[in-house]
């Protein structure tokens, strides 16, 4: 089985798990649901929000089920997340919201489970899901669970993320990027999880200080 075929199957797993036919009703092969978000994953523009990035996200979800609600939405939230993605537009979730809320619909997952899988996408801009949201913990602990690599492994990551905003002048991106940091480190706890707090919380703050420390320190003067 190939890793396209693997990552198929989890979809149609997922998508069956939430969607409840009624009696006697055909609903449509959740195979081309795959696809098209299999394709969208793969877009050139994109060097971290790739299929190796929704793979990592899927296999936390799946580490981390017990602390779900209902996985099986967290999943779909997953493939959803950074199904729209430009890095160039500050709409990306709210477009990738819209078009779960417009597949899983018409792929037969009932009304209730379709917005809270496009809830969950749009909480992906903050990552700071309530203390009673356990779904949004979930996928919002997957997500970020980058953030906890060890140091090659984060490097690779923050390089990925440099050149997706490759269009961006050094100044203007060190500056955006400690933004975003900055933003991550004042919030209380970066993981909600139990687990995530326990085995990826400090680590996580560790690399994120490293990192806003590097983009803070000037660039030498070309020799």
């Amino acid at each position: 089985m190939t890793d396209t075929d693997a990552l198929r199957e989890r979809f149609v797993r997922a998508l069956d798990g939430a969607r409840s036919p009624e009696s006697g009703t055909e609903l449509p092969d959740p195979a081309p649901y795959a696809d098209n978000l299999l394709a969208r994953w793969r877009e050139p523009q994109r060097r971290y929000h790739t299929v190796a990035h929704l793979t990592a996200v899927l296999d936390r979800v799946d580490e981390l089920e017990e602390y779900a609600d209902d996985p099986d939405v967290v999943r779909l939230a997953a493939w959803f997340h950074d199904a729209v993605y430009l890095p160039d537009r500050s709409e990306n979730e709210e477009r990738s919201a819209r078009l779960a809320e417009r597949a899983l619909a018409e792929a037969g997952v009932p009304e209730a489970k379709a917005a809270e899988v496009a809830r969950l996408v749009r909480l992906t801009v903050t990552h700071d899901p309530a203390d009673d949201d356990r779904d949004g913990q979930l996928l919002c602990d997957a997500d970020l669970a980058v953030l906890a690599s060890p140091p090659s492994a984060y490097a690779a990551y923050t390089a990925a993320v440099r050149e997706e905003y490759h269009f961006v002048p050094g100044d203007a991106f060190r500056e955006g990027r400690a933004a975003v940091l900055r933003r991550l480190l004042d919030l209380p706890h970066l993981f909600r999880t139990p687990y995530g707090r326990e085995h990826w919380e400090a680590t996580a703050r560790y690399n994120l200080r490293g990192e806003l420390e590097m983009l803070s320190t000037p660039a030498p003067p070309p020799s």
